[in-house]
Parts: structure tokens; C-alpha cells; sequence
């Protein structure tokens, strides 16, 4: 009678008499609950890292597809400000551009006067002078006008704008930079081709 009863009040606790006795080493957890096992916390780990269930990692750069199309060069563009001009650098660009400016004018003017020479021109501009003058040929250009009197004509001027670009030029980088310290300079947008 004993047994029955003993098997009636775990029929009626509805608890097998095993599962009420306090387990060794810990709380009391409930029949239903099941304990985490170690291997179940570390596996996502090792799947984050790579290493685990067998699968090779992934690199970072790939993505859904195997091809990508290749990206569209950007345009670089870069806004710059001549804020200033170095005088010196000036003056010596104007120096040597003048000088050159100065040699193509004597060859230009001793050219000129050979190419009116071999045309004739020397001789009808004396016919015209006499015929205006009544002269009757008495009066040659050619003396006023020789090709060394061109040349050295034509090496003064020259001489007079190497200095006086030079000079103009400084004076206008000058100006420049002061205009430049006022206003901010002149903006340039540069851009790759």
C-alpha cells in the first residue's frame, strides 16, 4: 500500500521523484530546460573568424558577382589662386624675350630693306622724288637710307624696348601683387584630361 501511495503522490505532483532531488554542484534547474553545451557557444566564433565547418574565408573585396565593370575615371579638378609673382623670375622672362623680340626686328628690318632693293623700289621712289622735286634724279635715297644706317636704326629701337618691356614688365608684377594682396588673385580650375 505503501508503494501505491508513493506512486500517487507522483502521479499527482506530476515530478518523477528523481527529477525533485536536488542535484549536486549547482541551483535546482527546471525538468524542461537544457544546459548550453560548450560547443554550441564557441561555434558561431569560429564560423565568424573563418575557421570553422570546413569553409574557406571569404576576402573582404568580393561581391555577388564575378565581374564588376570597370569604374568610370573621375575628373580631378583642383581651384588654385595666383596670389603672387616673383619679380625676378619676371624680369628675367621679359629680359630674354625681349632680347629675342630685339634681334627678330634687326634681321626683320635688314630683310626688308634687301627684299626693296632687289624689287627696284630704291629706284622708283628717286624717279618719284625728281619728278616732284625737279631735280631730275639729283637726289638718291639710298644714301639716307643704306642698309648699315637700317641695321644700326633698327638695333637702337631694339635696344630701347629690351629695356623698356623689362622695365614695364616688372612694374606690372608688381602691381600685380599688390592687386593680388588686395582682391585675392586670379583663380585657375585645373582638371585631369
Amino acid at each position: 500500500m505503501s508503494s501505491s501511495s508513493g506512486s500517487n503522490a507522483a502521479g499527482k505532483s506530476g515530478r518523477s521523484p528523481v527529477a525533485s532531488a536536488p542535484r549536486s554542484g549547482g541551483a535546482e534547474r527546471p525538468a524542461g530546460s537544457v544546459k548550453p553545451s560548450g560547443s554550441a557557444r564557441t561555434a558561431p566564433k569560429a564560423s565568424k573568424s573563418g575557421q570553422g565547418a570546413g569553409k574557406s574565408p571569404r576576402p573582404a573585396s568580393s561581391t555577388k558577382g564575378l565581374v564588376r565593370p570597370a569604374p568610370r575615371p573621375r575628373v580631378r579638378r583642383a581651384r588654385l589662386v595666383v596670389s603672387k609673382v616673383d619679380t625676378w623670375s619676371v624680369l628675367k622672362l621679359a629680359f630674354l624675350l625681349s632680347v629675342a623680340l630685339g634681334i627678330i626686328t634687326v634681321v626683320a628690318a635688314v630683310v626688308l630693306w634687301i627684299v626693296l632693293d632687289l624689287t627696284g623700289m630704291f629706284d622708283g621712289i628717286n624717279e618719284l622724288l625728281g619728278m616732284l622735286g625737279g631735280a631730275g634724279g639729283a637726289l638718291n635715297i639710298k644714301d639716307f637710307l643704306s642698309l648699315g644706317q637700317i641695321a644700326i636704326f633698327a638695333t637702337i629701337v631694339s635696344v630701347v624696348n629690351v629695356i623698356l618691356l623689362t622695365a614695364l614688365s616688372v612694374l606690372a608684377a608688381l602691381l600685380y601683387n599688390i592687386a593680388a594682396a588686395l582682391v585675392g588673385g586670379i583663380g585657375l580650375t585645373l582638371t585631369d584630361d
